[in-house]
């Protein structure tokens, strides 16, 4: 009989896990026809078949619901390996890790560079997203790790709290500065600010209707690098993250100004999947909060 190998393996449990080999594919980064090879030659290695097709999509048969349980174990037994024998030069692997704007234009930099030099063969791809769409694509399995404001509420999801991130208001360095506590410029200029389905712009727009009425107006960009531009341009103003303020106030072209109220801090975590464990995953979590924390400390020193 043909020896049965890693990838028939992790390709059989991303089909039950994701229900269906299009997803597995994807999430696995091969092609379609090359998953549903891997599982056709799994099942006449094994003599049998794993799977039933019904109107709801693939069923697993009895040897099929058999085979699910010793591959995890099986899979359970490879991580705790990798984790404690291999070391970390030596692991060959592809993380995948979606993350937030802000943290891309803040400390994503250095947690690559740091992950880089932990496993130097470590294959890294970066998708830069929105939250809501960063957690969907964890629990879809579509991405390794997730940085993304708030954490993820689902029993598989491990979640690793982070420094938040103060925010600021920021006016063009040509416009006239108010006293402390004038809203004038809320009230004159569009506030720019988080696209529209994300936290910052849903309690931005709360706290704008709650404290100046209905009257504010607000641009929402999906870019917060064009937000700086915009507000820099004169075109708005904007409660952005202080962190990456203060150069365009240090190179004069922002300044702040006090409305009387300002926003509460971003608050970041990284998410990563807890169930079924992936001890990469879980190590790059915990090194990206040390990263962050150094961040942080260097922006308040």
């Amino acid at each position: 009989m043909a020896r049965i190998n890693l990838e028939q393996l992790k390709t059989f449990m991303s089909v039950v896990r994701l229900g269906g080999v299009r997803k597995a594919s994807h999430a696995l980064n091969v092609t379609q026809p090359a998953a549903t090879a891997r599982i056709k030659n799994l099942e006449d290695t094994l003599a049998v078949k794993l799977f039933e097709r019904t109107s709801t999509g693939l069923k697993l048969t009895k040897r099929g619901e058999m085979l699910l349980i010793y591959a995890e174990q099986f899979e359970h037994l490879s991580e705790m390996v990798e984790e404690n024998i291999c070391a970390p030069e030596g692991v060959e692997n592809h993380l995948r890790i979606g993350a937030s704007e802000t943290i891309t234009q803040c400390w994503l930099p250095a947690f690559v560079s740091a992950l880089h030099e932990k496993y130097p063969k470590l294959a890294i791809e970066i998708n830069v997203d929105i939250s809501v769409n960063l957690r969907e694509s964890l629990l879809n399995r579509e991405i390794d790790l997730a940085i993304l404001l708030g954490g993820i509420s689902e029993y598989t999801v491990d979640n690793v709290e982070l420094p938040g991130f103060e925010l600021a208001w920021y006016a063009s360095s040509q416009e006239p500065t108010p006293e402390e506590g004038d809203p004038a410029l809320i009230r004159t200029k569009p506030v720019i600010t988080y696209s529209r389905n994300t936290r910052p712009y849903r309690e931005l727009k709360n706290g704008l209707l709650e404290r100046f009425g209905p009257g504010v107006a607000m641009f929402p960009s999906s870019s917060l690098s064009a937000c700086f531009r915009l507000v820099e341009a004169g075109l708005g103003v904007g409660a952005l993250p202080e962190a990456l303020g203060h150069s365009f106030v240090a190179q004069g072209k922002l300044r702040r100004f006090d409305p009387g109220w300002t926003p509460s801090p971003l608050m970041f975590s990284v998410s990563y999947r807890g169930d079924p464990r992936s001890y990469l995953a879980e190590a790059a979590g915990k090194l990206a909060l040390e990263v962050a924390e150094k961040y942080d400390a260097d922006q308040n020193t």
